[in-house]
């Protein structure tokens, strides 16, 4: 009985003595490794899905803009990295299509035309006779998020898409054959939010 008293405490020290240091620092080199593996691919997935949303994002931005041009029977133009990069909003035409006011179309003055201190979202005023009445709140992209490439899109009161043409007034239809595709960027991968003439959208 003393003897087997003996040997258990024996293995109860033996046991109480833990890992030795060769032990310990192959399992943080271990851990080491892993979290190595690991951490680029959870920062690609964390890049991935922000992309994702601000995609989805400026699409449902098209999407409103092409409705208000349809209940409100006014035109709006949805402009993007205005009133400076990373931004975007839609803007009812001051003008009208064929005969645009100076904000509406000249360059120097979208930034203008964007910004929400001097035409604030909600309007001033309720009287559906003012003009702009009808603009969206500023949105912006998130930080880590540019655009690639964009292009100012025009929604008509019939649904129908249109882009700038400095040969017409009036901006000519989306081509069937070539819709719109407004590009996102972040870390090196892109996403596409595709139109057509009809406001017809898809990411890809």
């Amino acid at each position: 009985m003393e003897g087997m008293l003996k040997r258990n405490i024996a293995w109860l020290s033996g046991s109480a003595r833990g890992f030795s240091l060769v032990d310990q620092m192959l399992t943080l080199g271990l851990i080491g490794t892993l979290c190595a593996i690991a951490v680029p691919s959870l920062k690609n997935t964390i890049d991935g899905q922000r992309l994702g949303m601000e995609s989805r994002a400026v699409e449902r931005e098209i999407q409103l803009a092409r409705l208000n041009a349809v209940t409100t029977n006014r035109p709006i133009r949805l402009r993007f990295n205005c009133p400076s990069a990373g931004y975007y909003r839609r803007v009812e035409l001051i003008g009208s299509v064929n005969s645009p006011n100076l904000g509406d179309d000249a360059d120097n003055r979208a930034a203008v035309r964007c910004n929400d201190a001097t035409y604030p979202f909600p309007a001033a005023d309720n009287d559906p006779i003012t003009k702009p009445n009808n603009d969206g709140p500023k949105m912006q992209l998130n930080s880590k998020v540019t655009f690639g490439a964009t292009q100012t899109l025009e929604f008509w009161p019939n649904g129908t898409v249109h882009v700038y043409n400095a040969a017409n007034a009036a901006w000519p239809y989306v081509s069937p054959a070539t819709p719109v595709n407004i590009i996102l960027t972040s870390a090196g991968v892109s996403r596409s939010v595709t139109v057509n003439v009809l406001g017809k959208t898809q990411i890809q």
